[in-house]
């Protein structure tokens, strides 16, 4: 039986992980032996990444959504609160758009949340 040579699968392998490792500083962009491990941990942290860029925008779309409501007179929690028993489904990133954007109707609606509390 022939014997099995990996040359050409492992030449694939490194060669992928070269290519993520572009631009990346010193040995680590070109050397497999240091490129592999920075890849693998440049995958995690963009994993985890992706995870809090969401939170961040929540955070941020959250700080915008108090300053105007308190230039409105009110607090984020009872502008929130009196949006949720006026049955007015906005959600917070279209919350921040209006604040931004539309100072009347952002008015308006907590106007209405007013009304509620």
């Amino acid at each position: 039986m022939a014997r099995v040579k990996k040359g050409v699968n492992a030449h694939k392998r490194h060669k992928k992980i070269l290519k993520q490792a572009k631009g990346f500083y010193g040995r680590r962009k070109n050397t497999f032996r240091a490129a592999n491990p920075a890849v693998m941990r440049s995958l995690r942290s963009a994993y985890a990444g992706r995870k809090n860029k969401k939170r961040e925008y929540r955070r941020l779309w959250i700080a915008r959504i108090n300053a105007a409501s308190r230039a409105n007179g009110l607090s984020y929690s009872k502008l929130m609160n009196g949006l949720k028993k006026a049955g007015i489904e906005i959600n917070r990133k279209m919350l921040s758009e209006m604040a931004i954007f539309d100072a009347a109707g952002f008015a308006e609606l907590c106007e209405t949340a007013k009304k509620f509390n």
